[in-house]
């Protein structure tokens, strides 16, 4: 049973990033604000964290420069509030079967980023390295045929709308709307990379993961709120009630930031961060069948093509990386073992 936890645990938490695109859209439909949603999500995790934060290391707090904050602050700007404001809006003029497709953009997006400023190498002679630029390259164009190419509906033989309050709120899906929504999500995805990325040298500096992830989100919760305050200054858009939107909120702010953390490190802990990223195109099986079902929401062709492109090349990224590393210890190993028959022979009297 033990060694069938980690794949239970990366499966649930797939699921529950199905439920997040289900719940965050079927919100949006009901009528909530983006910019508002983004703002009490961040302040449902931030007051979720803090006393978890208090409780498990008060008395390991390391020193907090204001160098140190300023990056935290501006990586909280653009990681978390502009990442999630973007995704939102994008959610807004597209479907929640798509804002799990581009998620899984996120780890060839994230490692481009990281060969741009020098943090990763890739080395085309060798089968890993074009491995990875190739799965880069596929990904990309399963972005492109999302966006450009839609194709036939994909009708299923029923529909429950059990959480698809008034899609009239939404913005309608032209070609135009639907292309720039893939465009903006892939933009969040970007922003959302380049904090992963970026996040490393700040831990370095401040090496308290837990606290480090309060902070940044309530930083965020303080940025989304003017974000928020600037754009809906209607009372009436911030109101809440015992609703769909309620849930999604609690849902998004507790479940997704808080439990799920800890999962994913858990996860990562146990059987690496490889295999965790294996699990991430589940969510996308699970979202395109429920947004059906649930949502009322039609797919379309070009989004199961994309997707499946988007999913080719994630694998490829992985396998390359995966293959790398391998490589990597064999050398390690080669080299120790080259190194202690040197030895051996030099301590052998003639």
């Amino acid at each position: 049973m033990d060694q069938k936890k980690p794949y239970l645990v990366a499966t649930l938490i797939q699921v529950i990033y199905a439920g997040m695109f289900l719940l965050s859209k079927a919100a949006l439909n009901s009528g909530m604000s983006c910019f508002v949603f983004t703002f009490y999500r961040q302040a449902a995790a931030t007051l979720f964290l803090i006393p978890i934060a208090i409780l498990f290391e008060r008395k390991q707090v390391p020193e907090l420069s204001f160098k140190v904050f300023m990056k935290m602050f501006v990586l909280a700007l653009f990681g978390i509030t502009g990442s999630l404001d973007i995704n939102l809006f994008a959610l807004s003029y597209t479907t929640s079967t798509l804002a799990a497709a581009t998620t899984n953009t996120l780890p060839a997006i994230t490692f481009g980023l990281a060969v741009l400023l020098r943090m990763e190498v890739v080395n085309l002679k060798k089968i890993s390295g074009t491995a990875k630029a190739a799965g880069i390259a596929v990904c990309l164009a399963g972005a492109v045929v999302i966006a450009f190419y839609k194709g036939p509906h994909l009708n299923p033989f029923h529909h429950h709308y059990h959480l698809n309050a008034d899609s009239n709120h939404g913005h309608s899906t032209t070609t135009m709307s639907w292309i720039k929504g893939v465009f903006l999500m892939l933009s969040s995805n970007f922003l959302w990379g380049m904090w992963l990325v970026l996040q490393g040298p700040v831990l370095k500096c401040f090496p308290s993961k837990l606290l480090f992830t309060t902070i940044h989100c309530l930083l965020s919760a303080i940025q989304s709120f003017f974000v928020a305050l600037a754009i809906d200054r209607e009372f009436s858009r911030w109101k809440l009630g015992l609703d769909i939107a309620l849930v999604a909120i609690v849902y998004s702010g507790v479940v997704v930031t808080g439990f799920t953390f800890y999962l994913q490190a858990w996860c990562v802990e146990k059987k690496g961060p490889v295999f965790l990223a294996v699990f991430t195109p589940l969510s996308l099986v699970i979202t395109m069948v429920s947004s059906v079902f649930f949502l009322g929401e039609l797919i379309n062709l070009g989004s199961v093509l994309g997707g499946a492109l988007m999913v080719g090349g994630l694998y490829f990224v992985l396998w390359g990386k995966g293959k790398e590393e391998k490589d990597g210890k064999l050398q390690v190993l080669e080299n120790s073992t080259q190194k202690l028959e040197e030895k051996e022979a030099k301590e052998i009297p003639v």
